[in-house]
């Protein structure tokens, strides 16, 4: 660092005045300072520092008492020469600057510093200054770069810096993605990679954990199997189809040590779209890492996005509890079965979170929320009969909405209905669908409506040659995991490509809507999640969207 201002102050010393008709003292000065010798200097210039006496030779002398007190590691005596020049208009008033950046920077004011450099005008002094602010502030911490970005975003040593600065962490904070997507337009984050026609998947998945060493200790129905099988399985297909795909895939291990090191590995940090992990704190760290690094992260399963609302490159597969809840309530609208609703919901997290979101969000779309009650497989029927949904009585509400994959309430629920007849539409979670003891055709009125979320199409002639396939290599037929691991490649596979670059999210805005292979489909414009998210209903066992 010290050497930068050496040859900065050589570089002025040789421009200024020639030494003809200055005073002796004020020469010796200068050629102590050229000679290294700056306790010397200091004390020649500072003689000549007295604007009444000495005139104009006055900014001079206080300039090169400047360099000498840089050179000699006395910011505070360069930032006392400086300050009385500092708003004087003279030919060396932007280089004067400059080196009061320098001295300010040396003092840890960094503040003082950049609004110094703000002031600036020529173009070459100005370059230097962000070279200099990158010097000392690609050491400074996240927090007091990204605090100030708003004020000194213009400085483009500054911008580097808390580009620099978020590279090397592991996770970020909100505030920090959100600093990190203002300057990336301006600053080259992700190195520049020459990228081929290979789409690269990279597979991270918690196979073991504390619970199970090896992955052979797994059953292989453990539903991490499932949906990889079901990526597998995908892979092959596009394969198949003469797309170029390479499938790698890491075992995290839910171990976050182990998890850092593993987005190190260049596989990672090359890829052009990661699949996994599942667990919070493994999402949040891969989260960061692929905001920084511009790699689509999908996450494969899970409804609950609001941590990754501030990401740009993060994605559920699944709609969010926002999109469900607006799929639900446009459904509702179509059919005008009337305002009353009710709402129980398990005690998942995704459950409660969409049951208190509905409750507000319907009554702001004109609906009567009559009643909203968490839900087990103890209290789901005598919930319904307390609205009124029994045998003989008139109902209280006009529909009801149960927020459930579990399949004891689904049980409990089916079995009241199986035993009364009611009209009353109740709608449900598409899971609802794969419960073996639902025969939603024996009852007198087809009231049960399904949820979509990332819905099957059964019965397709392309999900019977998946199931084919899939027994064929597995031995078992396909569960819903798999299903939706398979389709993920065939979305990722049906967009991330060459002619857009390889960029996942130009290519999902182009349409609203995207037919689906083994499921009804997808809505990812402008969007990180799935908001194709219809109600459906059951017509000569067929599924149908609601109008």
């Amino acid at each position: 660092m010290r050497n930068l201002f050496l040859l900065v102050s050589l570089f002025f010393t040789l421009h200024v005045l020639n030494a003809q008709g200055l005073p002796p003292e004020y020469q010796k000065a200068k050629s102590a300072l050229l000679a290294k010798e700056y306790w010397d200097a200091m004390n020649g210039f500072k003689s000549f520092t007295n604007p009444e006496k000495y005139g104009n030779l006055a900014n001079y002398a206080a300039f090169h008492l400047a360099e000498a007190a840089l050179g000699a590691n006395q910011p505070t005596q360069a930032i006392s020469a400086l300050q009385p020049i500092y708003g004087k208009n003279w030919n060396k008033s932007d280089e004067a600057k400059y080196l009061l950046a320098a001295a300010y920077f040396q003092n840890n004011q960094n503040t003082e510093a950049l609004k110094v450099i703000k002031s600036i005008k020529k173009d070459q002094i100005l370059e230097q200054s962000y070279n200099l602010t990158f010097a000392y502030l690609s050491k400074a911490t996240s927090s007091y770069l990204v605090a100030n970005l708003d004020e000194f975003k213009s400085n483009e040593g500054y911008t580097s810096s808390l580009a620099t600065v978020l590279q090397k962490q592991t996770v970020m904070s909100a505030s920090e993605i959100q600093a990190l997507n203002q300057i990336k337009s301006s600053v080259p984050i992700r190195k520049n990679v020459v990228k081929n026609d290979v789409l690269d998947i990279v597979v991270i998945l918690p196979f073991t954990s504390g619970n199970a060493s090896a992955v052979s200790n797994l059953g292989f129905t453990d539903f991490m199997f499932e949906l990889y099988q079901g990526i597998e399985l995908g892979v092959e297909q596009l394969k198949s189809e003469g797309q170029k795909v390479n499938l790698v895939t890491f075992d995290s291990k839910r171990d976050l040590n182990h998890l850092a090191n593993l987005l190190k590995d260049p596989v990672v940090t090359n890829a052009d779209a990661i699949i996994g992990p599942i667990y919070p704190e493994e999402t949040d760290l891969v989260s960061a890492f692929a905001e920084k690094e511009q790699i689509p992260f999908i996450h494969p399963l899970s409804n609950l996005g609001e941590r990754f609302e501030q990401y740009k490159y993060s994605y559920l597969f699944r709609p969010s509890v926002a999109s469900l809840s607006s799929g639900i309530i446009s459904s509702l609208k179509s059919q005008r079965w009337g305002n009353r609703v009710a709402v129980g919901y398990s005690g998942s997290s995704r459950d409660e979170k969409l049951g208190l979101l509905l409750q507000t969000e319907l009554e702001k779309a004109g609906f009567k929320v009559v009643k909203i009650q968490k839900l087990d497989s103890r209290n789901a029927s005598t919930f319904l009969q307390g609205l009124g949904v029994s045998r003989g009585n008139n109902p209280s509400i006009d529909q009801v909405i149960l927020l459930s994959d579990d399949p004891a309430i689904a049980q409990s629920v089916f079995s009241l209905m199986e035993s009364i007849t009611t009209s009353v539409p109740i709608l449900v979670m598409d899971s609802w669908l794969g419960f073996n003891f639902a025969n939603y055709e024996m009852l007198e009125f087809p009231n049960f409506h399904f949820i979509a979320n990332n819905t099957p199409k059964f019965d397709t002639s392309e999900m019977n040659q998946f199931r084919k396939k899939y027994y064929e290599q597995y031995y078992t037929y396909p569960g819903m995991n798999s299903i939706l691991g398979s389709e993920i490649v065939y979305w990722l596979g049906s967009n991330v490509k060459t002619t857009f670059n390889f960029d996942l999210q130009r290519s999902l805005d182009q349409k609203p809507f995207q037919e689906g292979k083994l499921t009804w489909g997808f809505n990812f414009q402008n969007s990180n999640n799935n908001r194709y998210t219809p109600v459906f209903k059951l017509e000569a066992g067929e599924l149908i969207p609601l109008q």
